[in-house]
């Protein structure tokens, strides 16, 4: 599993997995705009169910840009994970330069409040053309 999820971290019991693809054909080099594809899997590694809530981002370009996204749930769901199992869904990301980097937290509630957050892994936006 960790050749197709490269990026994984764990919080709390909660691991979130991210694979990333360049989307060439989704892209416009020369209008400058570059497009990925990222895969999260969350995994609930507890004893009991947790709730995605919201999700906070942090988008940087190659040019130090930052940028933060906001929102409830991940493409317009709130899925609630049962113990043992795991949620995945596919999202996508374009970015003005040939390179960045995304990485974030999701806000997850259990059984029992309070919310708590899981880290999201730091993970490269690339060109595969483009040399760091």
């Amino acid at each position: 599993m960790e050749s197709f999820f490269p990026f994984a971290e764990t919080t709390d019991g909660v691991t979130v997995r991210v694979s990333v693809t360049f989307l060439p054909e989704q892209s416009d080099v020369d209008g400058s705009r570059w497009f990925w594809a990222y895969h999260i899997r969350i995994e609930n590694h507890r004893d009991t169910a947790v709730q995605l809530l919201r999700r906070h981002w942090q988008i940087s370009d190659g040019r130090g840009g930052l940028q933060m996204v906001d929102g409830d749930g991940v493409v317009g769901e709130q899925p609630v994970i049962q113990p043992g199992k795991s949620h995945d869904y596919v999202s996508g990301c374009p970015l003005s330069t040939p390179n960045g980097a995304m990485e974030g937290h999701f806000v997850m509630v259990g059984s029992t409040p309070p919310a708590f957050e899981v880290r999201i892994p730091h993970f490269p936006l690339t060109e595969p053309t483009v040399e760091q």
